[in-house]
C-alpha cells in the first residue's frame, strides 16, 4: 500500500514528535537528578530534603504532563487539519 505525500508528511512529523516528547522526558529526569544531588549535599536534614526533593517531583510532573498534553492537542489539531475529520 503506498502513501500519499500527506500521509508521509504526517507519518515524520508524528515521529518528529515522539522523539520531541522522550527528549523532554530525558531533560526532565537530568535535571531532577542534577538538583536531588545539590539539595542532598547542601540540605542535612532529611526530613527536610524529602520535602524539598518531593515538590521538585511534583513540580517535574507537572511540567512534563502540560507539555505532553500541549503536544497531544497540537497533533490531534494537525490530524483533524490532514484528515479532514
Amino acid at each position: 500500500m503506498t502513501q500519499t505525500p500527506s500521509e508521509s508528511r504526517w507519518a515524520e512529523l508524528s515521529d518528529d514528535v515522539l522523539e520531541s516528547v522522550e527528549a523532554s522526558r530525558k531533560q526532565a529526569i537530568d535535571a531532577v537528578r542534577k538538583f536531588v544531588d545539590q539539595v542532598g549535599g547542601e540540605v542535612s536534614d532529611e526530613s527536610r530534603r524529602k520535602n524539598v526533593i518531593d515538590a521538585a517531583l511534583d513540580l517535574t510532573e507537572e511540567l512534563v504532563t502540560g507539555r505532553i498534553e500541549f503536544v497531544r492537542s497540537v497533533v490531534r489539531s494537525a490530524g483533524q487539519a490532514v484528515g479532514g475529520k
